[in-house]
């Protein structure tokens, strides 16, 4: 099981001070954030893909990268890399060079992306998102599987004669995780590539998280990747904790009722209700986390928000100290019980042991359903 953060690189004014703080400070406050989970014993740092402000979080290549030359053991992913509005010639060569630079200690959350005015700014139409997905992730995996990629389709210019360099690293290419808030059609593609699906869980009752998950499982299944159980998943979640639970509400109520996304909505009661965001104290968030496990089975990847709504960064870096003294229990509790089939989260080292050891070269075999054509999954999916 694996257990970290994501950040979405906000830059929201502190409501008890007014004060905003400038991009410079939200970019090198990223740092120290994953810095710390690092130090406190996380497993993932992961950051978002945004493009308009009030956020830092574009380029996060550029980011990963500064990262992963701070940190020795901590893997670096991010929350949204957006399949859409990216060229995959370009994420093929950002991702295999990060994976060379970190010794294997990265993967990918691939999105859509909802922001409607940014499709434009890339030279793409938001009315072709979902083709955009099929197609540019189909290309991008046979960019990273084949040394040299003849192709043609719809949304760019062809490609002949063409190698993606870098190639991945031990012939392995990182690890593809398909994020996704509350679209069933990113639970379809990452099940059709055997791939894992993080459900954002952030905004969304623990019914919603539910269907998404079994849908994403038995459609696993129907792919002929292995039983339902053996899919991989992934979750988000929020918290706020202070030894002192009441503490922790007052402290933070705030920075809920004038968050970006939720503030000026449902009350923090009500919100913490229905949603998994969990203020309290650290045995509560203990507890509520290992619920999650209930609706959606044995999973490999639990991430946290934590550096939102104008939080300041000592407060960000108390959360994670916090996190870090109930982390044993947590690793703990979603041992417990485990299923025997369950996989274990992927590495770069359990990709390259099942791929039979490092290769010079990285052509494979691809098989049946990677083979497929992106049409073909757009018929899926409209179905």
């Amino acid at each position: 099981m694996q257990i970290g953060i994501f950040s979405v690189g906000d830059v929201t004014p502190d409501p008890t001070t007014g004060r905003t703080p400038s991009e410079h400070e939200r970019i090198k406050a990223t740092v120290e954030i994953a810095k710390h989970a690092e130090e406190v014993g996380l497993d993932v740092f992961a950051t978002g893909e945004h493009h308009n402000p009030p956020f830092i979080s574009s380029n996060p290549t550029a980011t990963l990268a500064y990262i992963g030359a701070k940190t020795e053991r901590i893997i670096l992913s991010t929350a949204t890399t957006l399949i859409t509005t990216t060229d995959p010639v370009l994420i093929a060569e950002d991702y295999a060079k990060i994976q060379h630079l970190t010794d294997g200690r990265v993967d990918l959350m691939m999105g859509r992306g909802n922001t409607g005015p940014v499709y434009p700014w890339f030279g793409k139409d938001i009315r072709q998102g979902l083709n955009l997905a099929i197609e540019n992730y189909a290309l991008l995996r046979r960019l990273w599987s084949e040394d040299v990629v003849n192709w043609e389709g719809k949304f760019r210019t062809p490609l002949q004669g063409y190698t993606s360099t870098p190639r991945p690293l031990d012939g392995v290419a990182p690890f593809v995780w398909h994020g996704s808030i509350r679209s069933p059609e990113i639970a379809e593609q990452a099940a059709y590539y055997g791939d894992g699906f993080f459900h954002n869980h952030i905004f969304w009752p623990a019914g919603h998280t539910k269907q998404m998950v079994d849908l994403y499982r038995r459609r696993f299944e129907h792919y002929g990747h292995g039983t339902a159980e053996q899919a991989i998943v992934g979750l988000g979640g929020q918290f706020f904790m202070r030894k002192d639970s009441q503490a922790a509400v007052r402290e933070f109520r705030p920075y809920f009722d004038n968050a970006p996304v939720y503030g000026h909505g449902p009350s923090l009661e009500d919100f913490t209700e229905a949603t998994p965001l969990t203020v309290g104290s650290p045995q509560q968030v203990l507890e509520r986390t290992l619920s999650f496990r209930e609706y959606v089975g044995d999973y490999q990847r639990q991430l946290f928000l934590v550096d939102h709504a104008g939080l300041p960064l000592k407060t960000v870096l108390e959360q994670l100290d916090l996190l870090g003294e109930i982390l044993p229990e947590m690793r703990k509790g979603f041992a417990e019980g485990r299923s025997p089939n369950a996989p274990e989260a992927p590495t770069h080292a359990s990709l390259v042991a099942k791929a039979g050891g490092p290769h010079d070269t990285t052509v494979h075999a691809v098989d049946d359903v990677t083979g497929h054509r992106a049409e073909e999954l757009a018929e899926e999916v409209s179905a």
